[in-house]
């Protein structure tokens, strides 16, 4: 047993380092964007630029969650609460639409899928899924 809980410990370091690790590529990604769209933004001239900077935008918004998602992991001790990768979905859902301009048929499933994933989300909250943990008014505070 002694051996397991070494194992165990050696094991939840490396999975904290490897998340350092991924935080500061995330943090990264996210300069990086920032800087690609006001370089954009600052010498635009046509409107295909001005779509470049609507998905980088986009992209962005879906890093910061990724971003609070490990964040949040770390804080409740190697633990994603379930409203975090609901909301990244819907996100990536969203910029979708936004950026894919597909036939009609495609926008309807897509904003049906944008819809599913909300209706998950108000089920969850009515059957106080995300008040089991004691950080739960903390959770409301992030968004």
């Amino acid at each position: 047993m002694k051996r397991f809980d070494s194992f165990a410990k050696i094991a939840s370091l490396i999975v904290d380092l490897m998340l350092a690790i991924l935080v500061i590529v995330v943090l990264i990604a996210m300069a990086t964007a920032i800087y690609d769209i006001f370089t954009h933004v600052l010498t635009m001239s046509s409107m295909s630029e001005l779509y470049y900077v609507i998905e980088e935008i986009a992209t962005w918004f879906i890093l910061l969650e990724v971003f609070l998602m490990l964040l949040r992991y770390v804080k409740e001790g190697h633990h994603v609460p379930v409203r975090y990768l609901i909301l990244i979905g819907i996100t990536a859902v969203s910029r979708k639409l936004l950026l894919e301009h597909g036939g009609g048929l495609d926008a309807l499933m897509l904003a049906l899928a944008i819809l599913i994933l909300v209706l998950d989300l108000f089920l969850l909250e009515k059957v106080n899924a995300f008040h089991t943990h004691k950080s739960s008014e903390e959770d409301q505070d992030i968004f």
